[in-house]
Parts: structure tokens; C-alpha cells; sequence
């Protein structure tokens, strides 16, 4: 996966703009990269919502199910020690469709009568589509959504009078990063935070260290027999062809997946099938570009990083949180950490 570029060479004025210098920057690179933010366009956040139903992908459903086993006490833990009124304000970091967050917005608004919940997303619509659930559904909350890229803008912490923050940052989104940038999307969270605030962070745990979880099952999760992982992968050419005019055939790339244990992590990436050419055309971020691609060269276009207990406390400590405690299902396929702000 590229590195997130936490301050850009340049101002970027739009979101085409972005994509632009992110495509550049990334197919220029050797290896070839793409950042996997450029996934979550319409069509591949409708891909990603297929993909956390798949039977091959336990993610979703064993964090769903500590969160439906453990949102009460998750929640009361979160409240120690706050304000008179009670309550705790949650902000959602790349938030997407909020479907397991409805878990502990209910346990929220049955522990306090009410809450206000800020998720934010790259996504418009899926953010759109968090927000009408949400209201449908969970009487009581309060949404106020931000479209932007945490990594880089400032979260949208609109602060209630006497309540603490709570930041929802699980699917194990913080894999997708590189331990260097998982740090310093930490910092960035922690420098908006106050001392007492709390971060509910979930990660996906690594194979051995008390895990049930197979290699063989770790691949599958990222390379289903339904071909949804595929799609979602190749969907990131589809992208580049409307928003920047490429000219790449998806037909000729393939999805793959891989475990790399050096790093533990999963890898995607888009293989080349044969030797080609890939044109660009000349836009705000730079002149017309052309791709040479060797046949089995890929783009790498994700990492998810699994991790022990003791590299998820370490990470924590590194960006300035002190773990209070975790949950995790039956198996060790999955843990939910809550840490203070310190």
C-alpha cells in the first residue's frame, strides 16, 4: 500500500484534484501504487457493503457480535468520569453506511436518552445513506456528518458542554495503513482530543498468538469465491478511466491477494495480465501520462495489517492513548480496545 500523504506537494482544491495527484504520484512509483481511499467512489462503497456480508469475510460479523455482546458495558466504560451530564459525544472515523455503529448508538441512547454521533467519510453516499438509517431507525440521535479525508482536514468535533468524546475507529480500518501512518492518524485524533477523552479502536488479529484464525481463511476473506473482493479491487480502473479519462481495460488486470508474514499483512493487488500502455490525458495536476505495464506486474492497492495484543497496546501508547480494556470473541479472530486520551 502507498504511504498516506498526511501534507500534500500541493493544495488540493477539489477531489478531482486529489485523485489526480494520487494516481500520478502512485503509477509512477516502482512499485505501482494506488491508495486505497480511491476505492470508496459509489460503486465501490456498494461493493465494500457486499463485501462485510460475504460468508469468507468474518471481520464485520465478529466485531458486530462483540459489539452486540459488550456495547453496554463498552459504553459505561467509555463514561467513567465524565461530566455531570452523563453523556459522551461519538465521532466515527471513515464511517461508511455506520451499520455496526447502530449497535452502540442504541445502547447510547438507551444509557443517556439521547446522543450526537459525527461520522466522517470520504463517501458522500455513504455517509447519506448512514445518516437516513440512522434517523429511520435509532430515535434520539443526533447526526451531524462531514464529508472529508481524516488523515489530512481537521474532524468536525462539535464539542457538547460537559460530555466526553468518544472516537469509533473499527472495521480495522487502522490496518490499511502502514505502522508509521497508522501512528500518525493516532497523533492527529489525539491532538483534537482532551486528556479523558477515548478511542475505540478494532483490529483484526493476526494468525498463531492464541488465534484460531487459519491463513488459508485469512486469504479467503480478502479473495472470495463470489469475485466481490475482485470487482472492489478492479472497480479502482473504473474510476480513473470516468474522473481522469485513463484508458485501462479492467479485463486486462487481475485481482490478487497475498499474505505477507514478514510485515503480517495482507496484501491486494491488480496483476497485469500481459505487457500494455496506459494513457492518461493532461489535467490540473500535470501533462498527459503514459503507463507502461510488463506482463504479471501489479499495482499495489491495499494492506491490511493484523496485529497481537501487544502491537495493538504499543500502537496505542506511540500516539499517546493508555489502553483500558479489550474484547474480543471466542475464537481471537478480532479485538476492540478502548484507550483514554492521556
Amino acid at each position: 500500500m502507498p504511504s498516506i500523504t498526511f501534507a500534500p506537494d500541493a493544495p488540493i482544491t477539489s477531489t478531482s484534484d486529489a485523485i489526480a495527484q494520487e494516481a500520478r504520484a502512485g503509477l509512477n512509483a516502482t512499485p505501482k501504487t494506488l491508495s486505497p481511499w480511491l476505492f470508496y467512489d459509489e460503486a465501490g462503497s456498494h461493493l465494500f457493503e457486499q463485501i462485510t456480508e460475504l460468508p469468507e469475510y468474518y471481520l464485520t460479523r465478529t466485531e458486530r457480535g462483540i459489539f452486540a455482546a459488550n456495547a453496554e458495558g463498552i459504553l459505561r466504560e467509555a463514561a467513567l468520569g465524565q461530566g455531570p451530564s452523563g453523556k459522551l459525544t461519538l465521532i466515527e472515523l471513515g464511517a461508511g453506511t455506520a451499520t455496526k455503529t447502530g449497535i452502540l448508538l442504541t445502547e447510547a441512547v438507551r444509557q443517556q436518552g439521547s446522543v450526537v454521533y459525527q461520522p466522517v467519510d470520504v463517501s458522500e453516499t455513504a455517509l447519506d445513506e448512514a445518516t437516513e438509517n440512522i434517523l429511520a431507525n435509532i430515535p434520539g440521535v443526533t447526526v451531524r456528518s462531514q464529508v472529508a479525508d481524516y488523515t489530512r482536514e481537521a474532524l468536525p468535533l462539535n464539542r457538547l458542554v460537559e460530555t466526553r468524546t468518544l472516537a469509533l475507529y473499527i472495521g480495522s480500518s487502522i490496518g490499511n495503513f502502514t505502522p508509521e501512518d497508522a501512528r500518525d492518524v493516532l497523533r492527529n485524533l489525539r491532538a483534537q482530543l482532551l486528556p479523558g477523552d477515548a478511542l475505540l479502536l478494532g483490529t483484526d488479529l493476526a494468525p498463531g498468538n492464541g488465534s484460531s484464525k487459519t491463513i488459508a481463511a485469512l486469504l479467503a476473506a480478502y479473495d472470495d469465491a463470489a469475485g466481490v473482493t475482485a470487482a472492489f479491487n478492479l472497480n479502482v480502473l473504473t474510476r480513473l478511466n470516468r474522473d481522469l479519462g485513463a484508458d485501462f481495460s479492467p479485463a486486462n488486470f487481475r485481482h490478487r491477494a497475498c499474505w505477507n508474514p514478514t510485515q503480517s499483512r495482507i496484501e491486494m493487488h491488480l496483476e497485469s495480465l500481459l505487457a500494455q500502455r496506459v494513457h492518461i490525458p493532461a489535467n490540473a495536476s500535470g501533462g498527459a501520462l503514459t503507463i507502461h505495464f510488463e506482463a504479471g506486474e501489479s499495482i499495489h492497492t491495499e494492506n491490511s495489517y493484523k496485529f497481537t495484543s501487544t502491537a495493538v497496546e504499543a500502537l496505542l501508547a506511540s500516539a499517546g492513548f493508555k489502553k483500558t480494556r479489550s474484547w474480543q470473541d471466542s475464537q481471537h479472530l478480532f479485538a476492540v480496545t478502548l484507550a483514554t486520551a492521556v
